[in-house]
């Protein structure tokens, strides 16, 4: 697969030039944190027997949340010591290999759940890979349907018809949304691109097309919509017979596997004669006394499932609503995969970065996570960590180390099995059945030296960081045409759920045996540690941001000064560590892509504070809850779908807190107590508000800014999305609480 040496460049890697501005803030920064902990010292010093328990209380709670600040302060600068940008020469790809030469490659879309993630998004994701421009022959498309829903079955069925007629169609018109809901979504497109797109959708070839995609749409969310596929959407007896084996849809959860190949690549054809890619249903076999281990265990059973029928080298993982937005991707990522100088024995996977159509103007829930999936993995010093989707990897990398193969416990799951005979032949079928089956696993090194790493309901973060460990090495690939185009969450209470998941899932790899911290150390070195422990840590913003929303505003209503004064010098000190940190973020912000603005980067550090209070703080509760065997919720899929009414708002800009969640309460007692703060200051004689409280009277300030949107929905609005009045009186009560206990300390 490699190309010649002497080929002509298919990458080049150059540094980014604000390597060495940020090596020489970094050093300063660091000194002035070492002043900061010297004046803590002092502090804590003079502190005596006779000192009132509350201004103890306020020295150690904010040392405290200095030393974890300046902690995951040094996590991020890990990443910010060897930024690169890398650029791809795919025009270069037909010289130095043919395409008779290029590698087969499987794609994995994975899917829980028929009503939290509609079944025609998936469809247009899986629809979108298939018209990539590969050779058919090459490639093979696998759904896995851990819902087990007869739903999903069917739309793929739907699919699997409308792709004959949707692949040539591409072709033909050189599309490059070859999702069909991007494609014939109303006023898409920008520029001189938009205006060619109307033109095309001008064509009638082209409305006949639509009109076939929309019948398509309709009768797949109308089984949805009725919850089972009834007899006048059945087309023959071999689809009856295929739908029959679910019958009682996804609320089932003990089945043998269901595998269907819907589209077999070595005989079925589109309209215009060309063979088509495989498209292959999977189902694993489930049952409820065994632990299916959540999306890893799906992956892992795709994994062994495509072994058996296709066995290609390279595979492409995918959230089920992460879809394609370049048919050339393939051949970029051929120009790492088939580059001779880079080591391919250690080269385990390619990151492209999540980027989210969708999102309002001011990304108001920060759903596009800049510094997660486009500030900080430029920077990992051995390459990303793998980001869940939009991720071609190695098979080879899933089977230990680079020196270290682990031979998995059957010849036919092998990265050297040769597959000979047909995927539908009744020795596959029977093959794949078996592998795909909930026992299977049992008593090998599935999930634990083998495939996608089980332990942590965020099985990419821990997959990619053993992988790391190992000693792989990847690539992170940010060409200027985004590679895939995929659907965040738009409602809020869906957002802090699935960062709480999140949160668990870190803290389960932070308190394993393969802490980042100590294995990963070992294993990795300390920048690379470092960048791990930035993400792993994320529960730990909870300490430093619980600290400043409540200890200085409680200090400042009962007239304690925490803080330097004015005319001291170290008041400079506490302005620059905070100017400088935002400032540094600001930056690395609005460097991060074209669509970061300003207004994009304060409802990002908005969103940051309301996590650090309310799903970092649940989700550190849930793990510890979790950890003494105390039953907590199980494992939520996120949905990807809204109501009319969520969207409307979220359009608009304008925050939901209708959901009633006790996460809300903590953030609603903050916005409080900064409120009244911030009252209080106020109302201090001018002179001794400047001079002994300015910073508590700016942070109380800076708290109610960020509060505003919270402040809205608990006085003003009116509508669905204002915060419900017992959340609101329960904060007042909790706010009127820490109060009390502040002024008797």
């Amino acid at each position: 697969m490699a190309a010649a040496k002497n080929s002509p460049p298919l990458n080049a890697v150059t540094p980014l030039r604000r390597t060495t501005a940020n090596r020489f803030f970094a050093l300063i920064y660091a000194s002035a944190l070492l002043a900061l902990f010297y004046r803590h010292v002092r502090q804590i010093a003079l502190l005596r027997s006779t000192t009132p328990a509350s201004v103890v209380a306020a020295t150690l709670s904010l040392l405290v949340a200095d030393a974890t600040l300046a902690f995951m302060w040094c996590t991020t600068q890990s990443s910010r010591m060897y930024p690169t940008r890398r650029t791809e020469y795919v025009e270069n790809i037909p010289k130095v290999l043919k395409e008779a030469d290029f590698p087969a490659l499987d794609v994995f879309i994975c899917t829980a759940d028929p009503y939290k993630e509609p079944p025609i998004r998936v469809v247009n994701t899986a629809l979108s890979v298939m018209a990539y421009e590969y050779p058919a022959n090459k490639l093979s498309v696998y759904l896995s349907d851990d819902g087990g829903s007869q739903l999903t079955l069917f739309a793929f069925m739907e699919a699997a018809k409308f792709a004959s007629h949707w692949l040539p169609f591409c072709r033909e018109n050189k599309v490059m949304e070859r999702s069909p809901e991007d494609y014939f979504r109303p006023n898409q497109g920008i520029g001189a691109e938009a205006e060619s797109i109307k033109g095309i959708l001008s064509d009638p070839i082209v409305g006949r097309m639509q009109v076939m995609y929309e019948g398509m749409k309709v009768k797949i969310e109308n089984v949805v919509a009725k919850g089972e596929v009834g007899e006048e959407f059945i087309a023959g007896d071999k689809e009856r017979q295929a739908l029959s084996q679910w019958t009682d849809t996804f609320t089932r959860q003990s089945h043998p596997p269901v595998i269907q190949v819907l589209v077999d690549n070595s005989q079925d054809r589109d309209i215009a004669g060309n063979l088509m890619p495989n498209l292959i249903y999977v189902s694993r076999g489930k049952s409820r006394a065994v632990h299916h281990q959540f999306k890893a265990g799906a992956l892992n059973a795709l994994v062994r499932v495509s072994t058996v029928m296709t066995n290609a080298p390279i595979f492409l993982t995918l959230d089920c609503d992460m879809r394609s937005n370049d048919p050339g991707t393939l051949r970029r990522v051929l120009c790492y995969f088939a580059d001779p100088n880079i080591d391919q024995s250690k080269l385990s996977h390619i990151q492209f970065p999540q980027i989210f159509q969708g999102l309002n103007r001011d990304d108001i829930y920060a759903g596009s996570y800049k510094s997660l999936f486009h500030m900080n993995p430029p920077g990992m010093k051995n390459g990303p960590n793998y980001l869940g989707t939009g991720c071609f990897f190695h098979r080879r990398a899933l089977f230990g180390g680079p020196t270290a193969y682990v031979a998995p416990e059957i010849p036919e799951l092998s990265i050297d099995h040769v597959v000979e005979r047909p995927i539908q032949s009744q020795e596959t079928m029977e093959l794949v059945h078996r592998v795909a089956g909930f026992g299977y696993e049992n008593m090998t090194n599935w999930g634990s030296k083998v495939g996608f790493r089980y332990g942590s309901v965020v099985e990419d973060y821990y997959t990619g960081y053993l992988l790391h460990c190992e000693g792989w090495k990847s690539i992170f690939c940010t060409p200027d045409r985004p590679a895939f185009l995929g659907d965040a969450p738009t409602s809020l209470i869906d957002m802090l759920n699935q960062c709480k998941r999140w949160i668990v899932g870190l803290l389960e790899v932070v308190f394993s045996r393969y802490s980042v911290m100590t294995y990963g150390l070992r294993s990795m070195g300390l920048l690379m540690s470092l960048s791990y422990a930035q993400i792993a840590f994320w529960a730990t913003w909870s300490i430093p941001l619980v600290v400043y929303s409540f200890v200085p505003q409680l200090a400042l209503i009962n007239g304690l000064p925490v803080f330097p004064k004015v005319s001291e010098p170290w008041f400079l000190l506490y302005t620059f560590l905070f100017l400088g940190a935002y400032s540094q973020d600001l930056v690395y912000f609005l460097l991060s892509g074209s669509d970061a603005t300003l207004r994009r980067w304060w409802n990002d550090q908005r969103i940051w504070l309301i996590r650090g209070l309310t799903c970092y703080l649940f989700g550190s509760l849930e793990f510890t809850l979790k950890r003494l065997g105390i039953s907590t919720s199980g494992f939520e899929v996120t949905s990807k779908a809204a109501n009319d009414e969520q969207s409307k708002k979220y359009e608009q800009g304008v925050f939901d807190f209708g959901a009633p969640s006790p996460m809300v309460v903590p953030l609603s007692v903050a916005v409080l107590v900064n409120l009244v703060a911030l009252a209080r200051g106020l109302a201090l004689a001018p002179g001794l508000a400047i001079e002994s409280f300015a910073l508590q009277v700016l942070l109380s300030g800076f708290g109610v800014v960020n509060g505003w949107p919270l402040y809205e929905a608990m006085f003003f609005r009116s509508d669905k999305g204002k915060l419900p009045t017992n959340i609101t009186l329960a904060s007042t009560f909790v706010a009127a609480l820490l109060y009390a206990a502040a002024s008797l300390a």
